[in-house]
């Protein structure tokens, strides 16, 4: 194929057409990574700064050593590859719901991958990361039952109310979220990326679970660097114990 175009792999699943593909930036000789799940762009390494961001702000209120984190969604890896760059993560374990990205990160088709693989602190693992948070008996870590972590950071559907699937709603309710508080330590962090602006609704919601709350605003430019892009990254933090 061209140099400035590469299909790396294409993979049928029953949420649809996976595609990982490969393409050069116009006018530089920068390699753009893209993940399309049928005709929706999950992931593109152009667009990186709220993924990073995400990682940064769920962790930025930490103080103490050896935290325990996890990613709910994988992607490109760029969440998962921005905690670790934090010294004080001593274990990461990162779910993602479609076998073929872990394979792709694994076999080093996408290059933060061979960066993910080779260091011990952490563990892709395949599984419906709603299911786990969310349902009576769910384990964010299917060796250990119980085990809870000082943050769980998710990037996978679009918004709160822009689902990748409808089975990922039970997770923006009051119930799914107080399911989801308790994979957590006391005064643990749940960050959520989303592509939209803050959602007054949304923040009441987490409010009412977890007590402190911020939508924090990420800025960066578009593609072509005319105009500036904002996401949002939600935290919440659980009341410490008494």
């Amino acid at each position: 194929m061209s140099i400035y175009f590469e299909e790396l792999d294409y993979r049928p699943t029953p949420m649809g057409v996976l595609t990982l593909r490969r393409r050069r930036k116009p006018g530089t000789e920068i390699d753009v990574y893209e993940i399309k799940l049928g005709d929706e762009f999950l992931m593109s390494s152009a667009f990186t700064a709220a993924e990073i961001a995400l990682a940064d702000i769920g962790l930025a209120s930490f103080l103490q050593d050896n935290l325990d984190v996890v990613v709910g969604g994988l992607g490109l890896g760029y969440t998962a590859q921005a905690a670790l760059k934090n010294p004080r993560v001593g274990s990461l374990i990162v779910i993602d719901a479609l076998p073929e990205v872990i394979e792709w990160h694994e076999a080093g088709l996408i290059p933060v991958g061979k960066e993910l693989s080779a260091d011990s602190r952490c563990r892709l693992v395949h599984g419906d990361f709603f299911t786990m948070a969310t349902s009576v008996g769910g384990s964010l870590d299917p060796t250990a039952p119980g085990r809870r972590f000082d943050a769980v950071l998710v990037d996978i559907d679009h918004a709160p109310d822009n689902l990748l699937h409808p089975s990922h709603a039970v997770l923006y309710t009051a119930d799914g979220l107080r399911r989801l508080s308790e994979h957590l330590k006391p005064a643990g962090v749940f960050a959520l990326w989303s592509n939209d602006p803050p959602d007054p609704a949304f923040e009441a919601l987490l409010a009412s679970v977890f007590g402190a709350v911020q939508a924090h605003v990420v800025k960066f430019e578009n593609l072509s660097g005319d105009e500036e892009v904002t996401n949002t990254v939600y935290v919440g933090t659980k009341k410490a114990a008494l």
